[in-house]
């Protein structure tokens, strides 16, 4: 049944102008933030932390819509892909013509930033790429989500050892994988660096197969334009990531805060960055 409520709502976005989802979907993120104390204690220290300490301008309430259009967005980005891609502006494409042209493959980094669903959908354009993910605990609701991921030339594979040999294999023939940089890993897979000033637990999963066969590494961002006028994608090449997973891990966090420092409000700042996943060693203490 949830299944079913759940692709009716898709479909009825897909149906809908992009303006009108984003109202739609900015109106949801205030109201999460005004209804749900936890999520407004998380969003407001993490968000109001950053903002301070970088001399920017709190603007909470934008935020918070904008929160709630990074999900609208990506639900409307998954139900029109060729609408969506129509509304991409993209910078800086002769970085990504190059790297790939090493033909060692390509290490695509995409914090949950903006509209960043429509990234992969350009890449897929002109190679193929494999995006690692992280399979919901619902089995219908991870069904309908690969539904609405799926797209020519772009494979999903989870976060798991089969998972990264089948990246492992797309570098190998040159293409390209995808990975959310600024995700919590599971226990045991990642290590405690800073992220804005506070330990944060850390993939350093990028620069291990980054380091593989000397593969670029471009972290990308897709910025909210005006309402209803789509996002503006850019792409940075990062300097080679150290072999020192602690040092790799927090070059990454450093290149992870500067995209986000470009659109501050369009990060999903309800995301527990700080957790302690189970089987994780302890932070450092300070």
């Amino acid at each position: 049944m949830r299944k079913l409520l759940l692709k009716l709502v898709l479909n009825f976005i897909a149906l809908l102008p992009l303006s009108l989802v984003q109202i739609i979907g900015g109106a949801l993120g205030i109201l999460a933030y005004v209804a749900s104390k936890h999520y407004r204690s998380l969003f407001r220290s993490q968000y109001e932390a950053v903002v301070k300490s970088h001399h920017l301008p709190l603007q909470i309430w934008r935020a918070a819509a904008a929160s709630g259009q990074l999900f609208s967005d990506s639900l409307w980005i998954w139900r029109n892909p060729q609408k969506a891609l129509e509304l991409v502006e993209v910078q800086n494409w002769n970085v990504v013509e190059a790297a790939i042209s090493e033909g060692h493959g390509l290490v695509m980094l995409t914090p949950h930033l903006g509209g960043f669903e429509i990234i992969p959908r350009v890449l897929a354009q002109h190679f193929p790429a494999t995006i690692l993910y992280r399979p919901s605990r619902q089995a219908w609701l991870n069904e309908v989500v690969e539904e609405g991921r799926a797209y020519p030339n772009m494979h999903f594979v989870p976060t798991n050892l089969n998972g990264v040999r089948q990246m492992t294999r797309a570098l190998t023939r040159g293409e390209a994988i995808g990975i959310l940089p600024d995700q919590v890993p599971s226990g045991g897979e990642g290590v405690w660096v800073p992220f804005f000033g506070r330990p944060a637990y850390t993939t350093p999963l990028p620069a291990r197969l980054a380091n593989r066969n000397n593969t670029p590494v471009i972290m990308f961002t897709a910025k909210r334009k005006a309402l209803g006028k789509g996002w503006l994608m850019q792409a940075e090449r990062l300097q080679p990531l150290p072999e020192d997973s602690n040092l790799a891990a927090g070059k990454l966090n450093v290149a992870i805060e500067k995209a986000i420092l470009g659109a501050p409000n369009q990060f999903i700042w309800a995301y527990n960055r700080y957790k302690h996943p189970s089987g994780a060693e302890l932070p450092p203490s300070n």
